[in-house]
């Protein structure tokens, strides 16, 4: 629809008026939802990047969750494994089309036969290959048979686990946290950790910051009526960067709202956090790679009640822990009633 023509001097100067009020509105939202988490510790600048604040308070709680059927994959790729279906004999229109045909190949009430594909969707690069999806089955879903990456790889693969695969374990000294990792959903993420399995060693990997429910999120991680959103946070923040080795940035993936147990990247990593509420005000900020098992949520709630110091992080209060968690993953076995360290 067309928009009426207003060529007089006051028209236009109240449009200029208008434009600057919007600038300096955005400007103040950026900031006020730019305080909570801070990439690096030791970045002297103490550079923000993330939601903090409530974007929502009064809507956000009531919003149901919707979930999100994911099939995403990484470009300039290819997995290699056992084909079950050849992609000279299978194209197909889309990524999305071969993730999906793969899913169906992996029945919760049944054998999984497929959990990785590979799709050839770039006319030009591929060719003849155009439309190419080729499932196939990983002979150890946590150490994926990776063949080449990088630009001149003309693929796309995605992966991902049986319902009782997955499940990776997060060692501290007051417990191991399992953590059910959703490749489907940010497989670049998840592709990062199961890299640092591979790791002979985790120097660097640790906690650093804990902040407790306090009297504003209920045992369940329910916000409480009227009560402030933070500080403190209920949250524990750590770092994924091992000493001697150089951290890629990862791209922003899938971002559900925040819930309880929820694990997910500050920014584009190597910084996470573990989030002990349902922090539905941040709305969708933040790439959740995982989440922790219900029944091990209490060593996180554990860590959250640590002794700790003050710091101020752009102008908000954060609890930094007086003496680190260290942080360690581990293979875990895949028996789906009792999961079990390897």
């Amino acid at each position: 629809m067309g928009r009426r023509k207003n060529d007089s001097a006051v028209g236009r100067f109240s449009i200029l008026i208008l434009f600057l009020m919007g600038v300096i509105s955005c400007c103040m939202v950026y900031y006020s939802i730019s305080v909570v988490f801070v990439p690096s510790r030791t970045d002297p600048t103490i550079s923000v990047l993330d939601s903090g604040q409530p974007v929502d308070p009064e809507g956000g709680e009531e919003e149901e969750e919707r979930e999100e059927f994911c099939c995403r994959g990484i470009e300039h790729w290819e997995l290699w494994g056992d084909a079950v279906k050849w992609g000279s004999q299978f194209k197909l229109n889309s990524s999305e089309e071969c993730c999906t045909a793969c899913k169906a190949m992996c029945r919760k009430d049944g054998p999984c036969l497929c959990d990785s594909w590979v799709f050839c969707g770039n006319q030009e690069a591929c060719g003849a290959r155009f439309g190419e999806c080729w499932l196939k089955k990983q002979k150890n879903s946590l150490e994926l048979d990776r063949r080449d990456s990088g630009d001149h790889v003309m693929w796309t693969s995605g992966f991902f686990f049986a319902e009782e695969q997955g499940i990776v374990g997060l060692e501290t000294e007051y417990g191991t946290l399992r953590l059910k990792l959703f490749p489907d959903c940010a497989p670049r993420s998840v592709a990062y950790i199961l890299e640092l399995l591979q790791l002979q060693h985790s120097v660097g990997f640790q906690f650093y910051r804990a902040e407790s429910r306090g009297s504003f999120w209920d045992s369940e991680g329910n916000h409480v009526e009227n009560a402030p959103f933070g500080p403190p946070f209920a949250l524990v923040q750590g770092t994924l960067e091992a000493h001697g080795t150089i951290f890629t940035q990862i791209p922003a993936e899938f971002c559900p709202d925040i819930r309880r147990g929820s694990v997910a990247w500050v920014g584009s990593g190597p910084d996470f956090f573990i989030s002990l509420a349902n922090h539905l005000e941040w709305k969708k900020a933040y790439t959740v790679f995982g989440s922790v098992l219900p029944e091990d949520i209490e060593i996180v709630e554990k860590i959250s009640q640590l002794p700790t110091k003050l710091e101020v992080w752009s102008n908000i209060n954060v609890s930094v822990l007086e003496k680190p968690v260290t942080l360690r993953f581990r293979m875990i076995g895949t028996d789906h009633d009792n999961p079990q360290l390897q």
